[in-house]
C-alpha cells in the first residue's frame, strides 16, 4: 500500500498521499487512495472529507463512521471563519514575489476541461481586490494567504512558500499563484512554456506542492489533534526544510 497511515481509530484515519496517487478516480483499474484504504478496513464505509490533486503530497483525514464525517464535513465548511479545521502546505514557487507576504482573494470556476480559472482580475503583488458584479456564473470565491520562507538563485530562481487555505476550491493553490505570476514548479496543467521547460529540465515530474500540516477537533473527543509531514517530492530538496520550518 502507497499510502501511509499516520493516526488511526475506531472514528478517523489521518493518512499521508505520496505525490501521483490519486485520492480519488473513477478510472477502472487504477488504484487510489481511497480503495487502498478500504481494502485495508475491510469495511464499506469511509467517509472523504478532503481531497488532494493526484500530483500533489500530504496529509488526508478521512471518517470511519458518518457521525464523524459529518462533524468533521461541518468543521471543513467553517475553513477560515474561526473554525477549528486548519491546513496548511509548503509550494516551491518558480521565481520570487518582491513580498514576503501576501493575501489572493479571487473566484474561480472550474471549465469543460477540468481546469480552474480565475474569473475576477486582481492586480499587483499584494491582496487581490474583488471587484463587485465580476462574478462569472459558478465562480466561487477562493482565498489563501502565502508567506515566503526561503529563496534561492541555483539551480533556478525559485521559492519555498507557506500557504494558509480560507476556502478550499478545486485546485485553488495551483490557478491563484499561476495567476499571481509564480507558478508551482512541476506543474504541467498550470505552469507557462518557462516554467514548464524549467521543470523538465530540473525534472521535476509532479507539482510541488505539499500538504504538510492538518488540525481539526477530533469529532468524538472534541480534542484538538494536529499533524505535519515533511515534504518528500525532488523539488523541495533545494531548500532546508524541518518541522519548524
Amino acid at each position: 500500500m502507497r499510502t501511509e497511515i499516520i493516526y488511526e481509530d475506531k472514528s478517523i484515519m489521518v493518512v499521508r498521499k505520496p505525490a501521483g496517487l490519486a485520492a480519488q478516480t473513477a478510472k477502472v483499474g487504477q488504484q487510489d487512495v481511497v480503495s487502498e484504504l478500504k481494502n485495508y478496513l475491510r469495511q464499506p464505509y469511509l467517509g472523504i472529507i478532503h481531497r488532494l490533486d493526484q500530483p500533489v503530497e500530504g496529509l488526508l483525514v478521512f471518517a470511519k463512521t458518518r457521525d464523524a464525517a459529518a462533524e468533521l464535513t461541518a468543521q471543513l465548511q467553517r475553513q477560515g471563519e474561526g473554525g477549528t479545521l486548519h491546513k496548511q502546505y509548503y509550494a516551491v514557487l518558480c521565481g520570487k514575489p518582491s513580498e514576503n507576504q501576501g493575501r489572493l482573494v479571487d473566484y474561480l470556476y472550474k471549465d469543460g476541461s477540468g481546469t480552474a480559472v480565475v474569473a475576477d482580475v486582481g492586480s499587483g503583488p499584494g491582496t487581490v481586490g474583488v471587484r463587485e458584479g465580476a462574478k462569472q456564473s459558478g465562480a466561487k470565491r477562493a482565498a489563501l494567504s502565502w508567506r515566503i520562507l526561503q529563496t534561492i538563485d541555483s539551480p533556478a530562481e525559485l521559492a519555498l512558500a507557506e500557504i494558509s487555505l480560507e476556502t478550499g476550491r478545486f485546485h485553488q493553490i495551483r490557478a491563484q499563484l499561476s495567476h499571481y505570476g509564480y507558478p508551482l514548479l512541476g506543474d504541467v496543467k498550470y505552469g507557462d512554456d518557462r516554467t514548464k521547460s524549467l521543470s523538465q529540465r530540473l525534472c521535476i515530474k509532479n507539482a510541488a506542492l505539499c500538504a504538510c500540516r492538518l488540525e481539526f477537533a477530533h469529532p468524538a473527543t472534541k480534542k484538538i489533534m494536529s499533524f505535519q509531514t515533511e515534504p518528500r517530492g525532488q523539488a523541495f530538496s533545494y531548500f532546508l526544510i524541518s518541522a519548524h520550518t
